[in-house]
């Protein structure tokens, strides 16, 4: 719409043109919606990412954790642990609008590049429940090992990741016969992975182990293990969790739970760039589309701070609910 009012003015002359000038003045810049998932308070803070204030917060049921975006932007899915089930947010009219059949103690998951399935892990169950987002029904159910949380697609949709906390293993999943293809043992309590865009690396933390792995997932084997240290802060309070790559594959954010950091981890070499002071035990994190910020999810000081990507550096904090917990990011 704003292009075609300004191609209007400017079929006009020299001086609409300089009126077009006026009118896109006018229009704000692109902002985007961050969606933030509040454990102990059951709700969903909604942020403004350009003003970095919290608009609104949306009520939901009970443990709501894992959380993400619709491929199109018009839902949002949010896990609620304790009450065995996925919620819909719909995103103009900012509340809960149905719900998904996740399976027992739903904590992340992940939707299909495609945008048609989702999966979720099955934390007290051992399972990934599989979900058809067209139908809205479960069409599969996979067992896996003992507390599995992190999942992750790669971007060709045809292998699924789970972790598995307490059997300490990231297991392959080929999602056309929803068959386990293979198991890799990983360092003590793997808790997330995130494939590089081109498919060439996996990258899973391991909490209790205190590192990342880089892992050649077609070779299902650990190429790299990048060890964090931090001046002053004792090594067992650094627990890897979150990961989030650049679509360019050159920069990875490494949220360090109690360590309080987010650690940079240069894409290539798998050095550590630098650390980042953030909030309180801080989890998950997302991007927004432009890659212009990271928000990541302080469970502890209830907060999300965002992280000027170019810069490498934290920009503001924002209050949001209690125990925030993971972020989902759409154009406003």
């Amino acid at each position: 719409m704003q292009a075609a009012i300004v191609n209007r003015l400017f079929l006009g002359g020299i001086g609409a043109g300089l009126l077009s000038f006026a009118v896109l003045a006018a229009f704000p810049a692109e902002a985007y919606l961050a969606f933030v998932s509040n454990e102990k308070s059951n709700s969903v803070s909604v942020v403004d990412t350009d003003k970095m204030t919290t608009i609104k917060t949306i009520p939901t049921g009970q443990r709501p954790r894992g959380i993400a975006a619709s491929k199109d932007g018009a839902l949002v899915y949010v896990a609620l642990g304790d009450d065995d089930t996925i919620s819909i947010i719909d995103t103009k009219a900012l509340r809960v609008v149905g719900e998904l059949p996740s399976g027992e103690d739903p904590e992340q998951f992940v939707i299909s590049p495609n945008g048609k399935t989702l999966y979720v892990a099955n934390e007290n169950d051992a399972a990934v429940t599989v979900i058809d987002l067209a139908t809205r029904g479960a069409i599969g159910r996979i067992s896996v090992g003992v507390e599995p949380e992190g999942m992750a697609v790669s971007p060709d949709s045809a292998t699924l990741i789970c972790t598995s906390e307490t059997t300490s293993m990231a297991h392959f999943i080929d999602a056309a016969s929803h068959q386990v293809v293979a198991n890799l043992l990983l360092p003590s309590r793997p808790r997330f992975s995130a494939y590089k865009s081109d498919g060439s690396e996996l990258w899973a933390t391991s909490e209790i182990g205190g590192v990342l792995s880089i892992i050649d997932p077609a070779a299902h084997k650990i190429k790299e293990t990048v060890s964090f240290e931090i001046p002053g802060v004792r090594r067992e309070l650094i627990q890897p969790v979150g990961v989030n790559l650049t679509k360019d594959g050159k920069l990875g954010f490494i949220s360090l739970g109690p360590a309080n950091r987010v650690a940079v981890v240069d894409g290539r070499t798998h050095n550590v760039l630098k650390y980042l002071l953030v909030g309180q035990r801080v989890w998950h994190g997302e991007f927004t589309p432009d890659e212009k910020y990271l928000v990541v999810a302080n469970g502890l000081t209830n907060d999300v701070s965002f992280i000027d990507v170019a810069a490498l550096k934290v920009v503001k904090s924002v209050q949001v609910g209690e125990l925030p917990w993971g972020v989902a990011i759409l154009p406003q």
